[in-house]
Order: structure tokens, then C-alpha cells, then sequence
């Protein structure tokens, strides 16, 4: 009797099922649920698995190009597995394998950091970062990627009035990913911890397993009874046709432009700011939003004003010279980029026939382009260099360039316009190096002439155009900043460059486009002088009154001073140490050891620290090495560029630091900082630390050269009378804990930091 009810309901289930699926309006519904849910699930695990890596390198920009890099690469993966089930194995046993895919990576899920795995190297960190982002991330992340051409091409094999020409979806699809990216800095992040943010995925994983297998029920209990597929709109390739290697180039070319540019306008804004969700997913966000715009006709816009728009923001980021408003121009630029790069791969979209395989090439493209802006980028190039490089590229790609001409390009004509290019590139280069441009900018006036007369002597050539963007090319490689420049290298923590004032009185060390040291060399009338701590580090600045308020605490108690610094910079610090007294620089680059160490570029620890004692490594890592209660004064000053390492700012980190710290020792914590409100937040981390106390210096006095300048800086005690000296000063008063929540491993919130140095 039961067994008889149990068949009756199924019957009646699948029955009523039967009839669901015959509204096309229904399975239409099925897939884009389906697609939406899987590409939310998709673009909000990159930003949380990323910053669960990210205390491990140090808060550097690179650990979101490189998983950036992998990411596309997982996809790539997952488009091929995609393109296999589709192509050789049948319906029903491609929904099985997909379904018993997602039922073995339920067994790595809610995924986290592997306790097990070592610690990163010293310098170059790559591939330690791709495998542990392997590990860690890899199976549930290669399994959603596989969806969008996947579930799109299950699609196309129903007898849904829709299912000819698919492509639509995958707008439907970015959309779920824009605004997952969207959520993420906005609610997820504020709201939940990395713990429970992973919990949260698990139980939408298990809900979207349950979508696709509604979706391959549609796709079994639907068919198309056509042999193939004939579009209804017009594509660039029927049904009939065969992909030549070609139109794979071209996809793959179209791909990776955008791919390579989203990485690196993420490095360009990130480097000067924070590396952060919040800043990470604006590119990325925009980089989905164009797939949304103009994977679709009629377009929502006029097309041809983007394409007129773009050279203009270019020329705006590439003149300009304060970061914030280049950095603006930066992401419009890409923005305009990307629509154009991927408006031609919908206009070269094949037929829903070849649907996956189109969608393989285009994942290599973006593959590559991840490889490059990621991995061979930093080794090219001394600075952020790819990006004007790439969206002057993406000029080409204009209609009437390259694309949508009436006549191909003369291949001789282009060689010479690039040969006569690089001629006056390497002529320009040799006088820099003569010195006949160290004066006066007659010689780069003279180039600028010359160019613009070649241009307009070709202007009736068919190239006139590309000419133009091979110009500008040649231009965004004139840096002016090469004329002043001593020494520049970049590594995986960003750009250091070595450069002499206009005036060639003192040399400068940038972390991006921030001073992070300065030495004098001569005096207002041109003699030499011993260099002293100069910008933050002046005599009458925070963090050398710490050391002598350290210094008098330890006098009082007769041990030796020891004193630990997080931070090198060009060791200016380092002068104020004396005789019997114990100094150690803890750096993470090993780059910037290497430059604070050359008396050629900087002498502070040749003078004053000889053979210093530096341990290379993250600060949290080497410092939880040391013994408790051995410092007298240990100042965290590891910011790169203005960005900020947020794990150094943790309840975890405070509580670490504070437990290495004497008893009546002095934590100084370098808060200054052009785009964020760290005081706020680390006003309510420190009410969580046990017995900490905190005072907030604001060093506010109007200086006029870099041989001293403005500071903001935290001081924490354990001793409330080491604190009140601090408080006597006439700058300092007491850190308040306000309405701001505390940052800890697990929470952090860039985007109200942001918010709050906004409104002041």
C-alpha cells in the first residue's frame, strides 16, 4: 500500500513537472537562476579566499594580481572541462559527471587557509601563492567555472524559442557576478567574518547543486528535436561554417587585452590606497558590468562615442599628476577599453554550435592576459608600465584600425611607422643619458615637432591612425621621472625607486608614488653635509621623541634598550641609536634591504647601524619568534606606497606586539595615511587588547622641505605611567574608541576607513 502511494506521488511529481517545463518561459527561468546564482557564487570567492591569503604576504598588492592570475587560469580549466562534456559525451551522462563533480568538492567545503602548509619564501612569492590558492580554493572554484558554458549550451539544446542564440545569458551571468563583487565590500564584508562568509558559500554551493540538476531535468525532459541549431540573430559565423585559426587569434587577442588590463588598473590604484576587497573588486566589477552592456542588441549606449572618448582619458592619466585624480581617469579608460575589446567579441561570436569552444579560446586569452599583467609584468617593467601600454593597444582595436576596415593595413608601411618610432625612442633615451635633456626640455620639444610633422605627412595613409596610437605608446614611455631617477627596481611587493631631488640636494626613496625615506646631501649653499633622519623621521617628529621618552624608561630601570622596527625604508631611524643598545629592522623585501644597505644610495646604516641587524620575512611571522617582554620600544611603520598591511592593525596583531613589548615599554604605530581614517579603527581594536592603552600624536606643524614633514602616529603602553609622558605632549591626546567596529583576523572594513577620511 505504501509502496503504492510512494509511485502514485512520483508520477504525479513528474508529471507536474512535464508541465512546467512546457512554458519556455519556465526552463528559461531554470537556466538563468541557475547561471545568476553560480556567477555570484563564483566572483564573491575570489575577493574572500584572497584576503584570507593576504596577511601571509605581507597586505602586498601583487597577492590579488596573482590570484587574479589563477583564477583565470582555474577558469580556463573549467571552460575546457566544459567544452569536453559538451562535445563528446552525451546529455544525460554530462549532467551525472557534473552532479558527482559537485558532490566530491562538497568534501572540501566551507574551504579556508590549510593549516599544514609552510610559510611563504623570502622575496618572490608567486608560486608559493599559486599553489596554496590550489589547495585551497582550486576544486570548488574550477567546478562553478564550468557552469556559464555549460549551462549555456544545455540550453541551446532545448526547444526553447530562445535556445538559438544563447548569449544572452551570459550577460545574465555577469550580472549575477556584478553584484556579488557589489555585496561583497558593501554588506558581506562589514557584516560577517571570513569564517562565517565561508559557512554562508557552503549552504549556497549545496543549493546551487540543487539548481543544475533542475537544469539537466530541463535539459533531459526538454530536447531539441532539430538536428542543429540555426540562429535567429546574426552572428559572425553560421551554423555551417568552420572556426579558423583566425577567428581563434582574434577571440583570443580581444580576451586578453581587458583580462590583462583589469589586473593591471588594480595594481595602479591599489598600490597608493589599500590592498583590499574594496578596491579590488571596483575593476573587476566594471570588467563584468561591460559584458552586461554589450553582450546584447541593441546596445543601451552610443558606441561610437567610447571609442572617441577613450584616446582623451588616456592622454588625461598620462598627464596628470596627482594620484587621485589619475586613478579616476585610470578606471574610466579601462572602463572604455574593456567595452570595446568585448563589444568585438560579440560581434564575432559564432553560432550556438561552437558556443563552448568560443568560449574556451576567449578564457586562453584571458589567461594569458593574467600572465602577463601578473607574472611577467613585474619583471619587465620597472614601474606600472602595462597599463598604459595595454589600453593604448586596446586603440587599435577601434572600428576602421585593425577591425571593420575596407582595406587591410600595409604591412610595409606599418614596419617603417614602428621603425621610425623606436628611432627617435632610442634617440630621445641616448640624450637623457648625454645629459642634453638634464637642463632644458629643448631636445623633447624638438621630438614632439618631429612627430607631428611625420603624422600629418602621412595623414592620407590608411595607418594615419595606428601611427597615432603607436605615438602615444612611444610617448607613455618618456617618463619624465627618468631624468632624476638613481636606481629602480620592482618586485613582488611593488616599485622602489632611488631618485634625486630637482635641485640634487637629497635623494628620495618612492614606494609607488610615496616617500618613504630622505637623505640630504648638501646644504643650501652646495657643501656636503651627514645626512640626517629627514621626513617622518626628523629629530622633533613622534617617533624620535619615542625613543628618547624608551630611552629614559630604560635609564630608570638600568637594562639595555632594545628596539625593534617593522619597516626598513632607507633606515633612517637608525641615527638615533646608541652605543650598548640593541636594533633590529624587521623588512619584508628583501629589495629594500638591499637599497638601504648601499651607502651609495643612502648611509644611514653604514653610519649608524653597521652591519645591521635585519630579519627578512613578514613582521607578524619573525616577530612572534622573539621573546616576551623584550622590547623597549617597537615602532610598526611596514605601510607600502600609502597602502596599508591591515593585518598589522588586528586585535591579533595589536595583542602580538603588545606581548613582545617591557613591561613600561612604548608601541608606536605610523597611521599617516592620504586616503584611510586608521585612528578610528585602531581606537576600537585596542578597547579589545587586555590592559592597552593608547595615545593619538597628530604632528601638525607647517614644514616646508622633506628634511621634516607632517605625522600621525599612535602610541600604545601596557605601563599607564609610560602613557602619560606621551600625553604630556602638546600634540598627543588620548585615543577614544568611538562607534567604529574593531578590526580583527577574521573582520576588517577598508571601505569605512575610506568613507571617514572623506568626510573628514
Amino acid at each position: 500500500m505504501v509502496t503504492s502511494m510512494a509511485a502514485n506521488v512520483i508520477l504525479r511529481s513528474s508529471a507536474l513537472w512535464r508541465a512546467f517545463l512546457r512554458e519556455d518561459r519556465n526552463v528559461l527561468f531554470i537556466f538563468a537562476a541557475t547561471l545568476f546564482l553560480s556567477a555570484a557564487l563564483l566572483f564573491s570567492v575570489q575577493p574572500m579566499f584572497a584576503k584570507l591569503v593576504l596577511p601571509k604576504l605581507g597586505g602586498s598588492p601583487s597577492v590579488w594580481a596573482v590570484s587574479m592570475c589563477f583564477f583565470q587560469a582555474m577558469l580556463l580549466g573549467g571552460y575546457g572541462y566544459a567544452y569536453v562534456l559538451t562535445r563528446w559525451v552525451g546529455d544525460g551522462h554530462a549532467v551525472l559527471i557534473h552532479l558527482a563533480l559537485m558532490a566530491v568538492t562538497c568534501l572540501a567545503l566551507p574551504f579556508g587557509l590549510p593549516a599544514a602548509y609552510p610559510e611563504p619564501p623570502q622575496g618572490e612569492a608567486y608560486l608559493w601563492l599559486m599553489g596554496l590558492l590550489l589547495v585551497g580554493v582550486g576544486l570548488p572554484f574550477f567546478v562553478v567555472s564550468a557552469n556559464a558554458p555549460l549551462l549555456q549550451a544545455w540550453f541551446s539544446r532545448t526547444r526553447n524559442h530562445d535556445a538559438a542564440d544563447p548569449y544572452f545569458l551570459y550577460a545574465a551571468s555577469n550580472l549575477g557576478s556584478l553584484i556579488a563583487l557589489i555585496a561583497y565590500p558593501v554588506l558581506l564584508e562589514p557584516i560577517f567574518g571570513l569564517r562565517t562568509q565561508a559557512k554562508l558559500w557552503f549552504a549556497a554551493f549545496d543549493l546551487l547543486a540543487l539548481m543544475i540538476a533542475a537544469s539537466g531535468m530541463a535539459l533531459i525532459h526538454c530536447p531539441s528535436s532539430r538536428e542543429g541549431v540555426v540562429p535567429t540573430l546574426p552572428v559572425s559565423h553560421p551554423a555551417s561554417s568552420a572556426i579558423g585559426w583566425p577567428d581563434r587569434l582574434v577571440w583570443i587577442g580581444l580576451a586578453f587585452l581587458p583580462s590583462a588590463l583589469v589586473i593591471a588598473v588594480t595594481t595602479y590604484v591599489t598600490t597608493d590606497v589599500a590592498s583590499a576587497p574594496f578596491l579590488w573588486v571596483v575593476p573587476l566589477a566594471l570588467f563584468l558590468a561591460t559584458f552586461v552592456l554589450v553582450f546584447r542588441d541593441p546596445l543601451p549606449f552610443n558606441y561610437k562615442i567610447a571609442c572617441e572618448v577613450l584616446p582623451a582619458t588616456i592622454l588625461v592619466v598620462m598627464l596628470t599628476q596627482t594620484m587621485l585624480a589619475s586613478s579616476v581617469f585610470a578606471i574610466i579608460s579601462f572602463l572604455l577599453a574593456a567595452v570595446i575589446c568585448h563589444r568585438q567579441l560579440y560581434v564575432r561570436r559564432p553560432s550556438a554550435q561552437h558556443l563552448t569552444e568560443f568560449y574556451f579560446w576567449m578564457s586562453v586569452g584571458g589567461v594569458l592576459g593574467g600572465i602577463f599583467a601578473a607574472l611577467a609584468a613585474p619583471h619587465l617593467f620597472n614601474s606600472v608600465f602595462e597599463f598604459p601600454l595595454l589600453v593604448l593597444l586596446v586603440l587599435l582595436c577601434r572600428p576602421g584600425i585593425v577591425f571593420g576596415r575596407s582595406e587591410p593595413l600595409d604591412g610595409r608601411r606599418v614596419c617603417l611607422i614602428i621603425a621610425a618610432g623606436v628611432a627617435l625612442l632610442g634617440a630621445y633615451k641616448l640624450a637623457m643619458h648625454a645629459g642634453l635633456t638634464s637642463t632644458s626640455g629643448v631636445y623633447l620639444l624638438a621630438l614632439i615637432c618631429v612627430v607631428c610633422l611625420g603624422l600629418l605627412l602621412i595623414r592620407s595613409w590608411p595607418e594615419h591612425r595606428a601611427a597615432l596610437v603607436l605615438t602615444m605608446i612611444a610617448c607613455a614611455a618618456l617618463s619624465p621621472a627618468d631624468l632624476y631617477t638613481v636606481y629602480v627596481e620592482r618586485s613582488f611587493f611593488g616599485t622602489h625607486r632611488v631618485m634625486l631631488t630637482d635641485d640634487g640636494t637629497a635623494r628620495l626613496l618612492l614606494h609607488g608614488t610615496t616617500v618613504h625615506g630622505a637623505e640630504r646631501l648638501t646644504d643650501a649653499s652646495g657643501h656636503a653635509v651627514a645626512g640626517m633622519p629627514a621626513t617622518y623621521y626628523h629629530a622633533s617628529g613622534p617617533l624620535a621623541r619615542g625613543v628618547e621618552l624608551a630611552r629614559e624608561n630604560v635609564a630608570k630601570g638600568g637594562a639595555p634598550m632594545r628596539v625593534g622596527i617593522v619597516g626598513l625604508g632607507t633606515g633612517s631611524l637608525a641615527c638615533y641609536a646608541r652605543g650598548g643598545e640593541a636594533w633590529r629592522y624587521y623588512e619584508i623585501d628583501p629589495v629594500v634591504v638591499r637599497i638601504a644597505a648601499n651607502p651609495r644610495m643612502f648611509d644611514f646604516l653604514e653610519r649608524c647601524m653597521p652591519g645591521g641587524d635585519i630579519v627578512i620575512g613578514d613582521a607578524r611571522l619573525t616577530l612572534a619568534r622573539e621573546p616576551p617582554a623584550s622590547f623597549s620600544y617597537l615602532v610598526i611603520d611596514a605601510f607600502s606606497s600609502d597602502s596599508i598591511p591591515v593585518h598589522l592593525l588586528t586585535a591579533e596583531a595589536l595583542q602580538l606586539f603588545l606581548d613582545k613589548l617591557a613591561p613600561d615599554g612604548l608601541l608606536a604605530l605610523h597611521v599617516s595615511n592620504r586616503h584611510l581614517d586608521l585612528a578610528s579603527a585602531l581606537a576600537a581594536t585596542i578597547d579589545l587588547v587586555h590592559d592597552a592603552e593608547a595615545a593619538y600624536v597628530n604632528d601638525q606643524r607647517k614644514f616646508t622641505s622633506i628634511d621634516a614633514v607632517q605625522s600621525q602616529v599612535v602610541f600604545v603602553a601596557k605601563n599607564h605611567a609610560t602613557l602619560a609622558k606621551v600625553l604630556a605632549w602638546p600634540d598627543a591626546k588620548r585615543l577614544v574608541a568611538g562607534n567604529v567596529r574593531a578590526w580583527t583576523d577574521d573582520y576588517s572594513d577598508v571601505f569605512g576607513a575610506m568613507v571617514r577620511r572623506l568626510r573628514g
